[in-house]
């Protein structure tokens, strides 16, 4: 079965196109041309800002041009995360998506239903002659999964609505009315090489399989970080087995918790068997410690390697290790202010080795941003003592809740209505547009809903398809109750 099959068919179609248009963050120009082609194919009215944002718009059913106007809005990109054995091209392939039960999911890829399925379901609205609503703005953004670039570039008066929708959550049955704000944390260590000791022998050590996953989202559920529990080995072992560290590599993107790393180590050669049992020791622990939350499915193990050319020279190897180590992550803190809300959090996003330097990136959240300020400060304070070069980038605020909306009662009462239930109405721990909306446009009536998505920002990310129904009735009926508001 191919996803043109499924229901609502204008919604799943829209989607397809959408997949066939590589659309990795910070590389846009394909999705940006699509979308405005789209528009042109289906005589909507479009329009283009200078950061790449694009704006369609539609006209009110007959009888309700008096309606407020209602700003349907998702983010054009999407995470670019695959297995190691995929040779995708995120820059130059279509996704290849996969319908298994009541899921969609992709081939070894990120499947990119976050934020996708949204733009879809608003561009089904405006090509849908059945639907009744009052005037319609859908706004596609750009670069949201990296400092939701779009969203800070966003001008007044490209859009003009007075409530907005946005269509970017992932699980159906919540209504999120509020979320962190964050930044992104990188730090530069200078980093010279020396011969890589001869007389050693070398490894790579390397964890991989762990289930990453959105580092805001599901940063609560305990489950592994490869950079942190990479550098833990190192340093619990790098005396008992004189380890020299000739390079090392983990995670990627900053918003995704990694769910790989390695490094290659040279080893005194009378300790190598003892070494390759405290390899797998540590591999029982961390299977042990995250079997709940992990699976079995992860890997810790070390094979031999040629001798490299060069090594990290040993004090920057001592003091990356060190700070890696030491490095905050996970949750930080949880809320006061709503029950089993995670507060502040910091993910170790990635530790990548660049001509003459190591780079370390890290990704802060929190709902209070003075305590989002003091773990981002925290994490400079230790890796300048380690002579790392910091900066913070990609800062973005927080959304407060307003549990007054009028947008989000008529969205409880049509819940309500259409399956018999309360929504559940949160905050999240994930960086949503909606803050940096409401600076822009104060007063500004907004909610944030979606169907359910399992796994994002992970090559296991997929769609519920039942979800998708009910969240395209949903948006119809609140569209349609929206346009006899005054």
């Amino acid at each position: 079965m191919k996803i043109t099959d499924l229901e609502p068919k204008l919604v799943w179609e829209c989607f397809d196109e959408i997949t066939k248009v590589p659309r990795p963050t910070h590389h846009l120009d394909k999705m940006r041309e699509f979308l405005v082609d789209w528009a042109g194919r289906h005589g909507i009215e479009v329009a283009s800002d200078e950061v790449g944002n694009v704006m369609m718009r539609k006209g009110a059913s007959p009888g309700h041009e008096d309606a407020p106007t209602v700003v349907l809005q998702g983010h054009q990109d999407m995470v670019a995360e695959k297995r190691g054995d995929k040779s995708h091209d995120f820059l130059n392939d279509p996704i290849t998506t996969i319908v298994d039960g009541d899921w969609v999911k992709a081939d070894g890829t990120t499947l990119g239903a976050d934020n996708g399925l949204g733009c879809a379901a608003g561009m089904a609205v405006l090509i849908d002659p059945t639907l009744i609503h009052g005037p319609i703005e859908c706004l596609f953004t750009v670069d949201e999964e990296q400092g939701l670039v779009g969203a800070n570039g966003l001008q007044p008066g490209f859009v003009t609505g007075s409530i907005l929708l946005n269509l970017d959550s992932e699980e159906h049955g919540s209504l999120v009315i509020g979320c962190a704000g964050g930044m992104v944390v990188e730090c530069r260590m200078p980093c010279s090489m020396m011969d890589a000791p001869a007389g050693k022998a070398y490894y790579k050590i390397h964890l991989n399989h762990l289930k990453g996953g959105h580092s805001g989202m599901e940063i609560n559920l305990g489950r592994g970080n490869a950079n942190q529990q990479l550098s833990r080995f190192l340093w619990e072992n790098r005396d008992e087995y004189s380890l020299t560290l000739a390079s090392i590599d983990g995670g990627g993107l900053a918003n995704a918790i990694p769910r790989e790393a390695w490094a290659i180590v040279g080893v005194d050669p009378s300790k190598q068997e003892a070494f390759k049992k405290e390899v797998e020791k540590f591999s029982d622990m961390l299977h042990a410690e995250f079997l709940l939350a992990e699976g079995k499915e992860f890997t810790f193990d070390c094979a031999p390697v040629e001798a490299p050319a060069k090594a990290i020279d040993a004090m920057t190897a001592d003091r990356l290790v060190a700070t890696l180590f030491a490095c905050p992550n996970g949750v930080q803190g949880m809320s006061n202010a709503v029950e089993g809300l995670v507060e502040t959090s910091c993910n170790l996003a990635s530790v990548k080795m660049e001509e003459g330097e190591i780079v370390v990136t890290a990704h802060v959240r929190s709902s209070v941003d003075s305590r989002r300020d003091e773990i981002a400060d925290r994490i400079k304070a230790l890796f300048m003592m380690a002579g790392a070069k910091v900066e913070f980038s990609n800062g973005y605020v927080g959304w407060a809740p307003n549990p007054e909306s009028r947008i989000l009662n008529v969205a409880v009462e049509s819940f309500e209505s259409l399956f018999g239930k309360k929504p559940k109405v949160e905050a999240l721990h994930a960086g949503l547009e909606c803050g940096l909306f409401l600076e822009k446009m104060p007063g500004m009536d907004m909610i944030s809903f979606g169907p359910t998505l399992k796994d994002i920002h992970s090559p296991s990310e997929k769609a519920n398809i039942p979800s998708v129904q009910e969240f395209w009735k949903f948006l119809c009926d609140i569209l349609t109750r929206i346009a006899s508001m005054k």
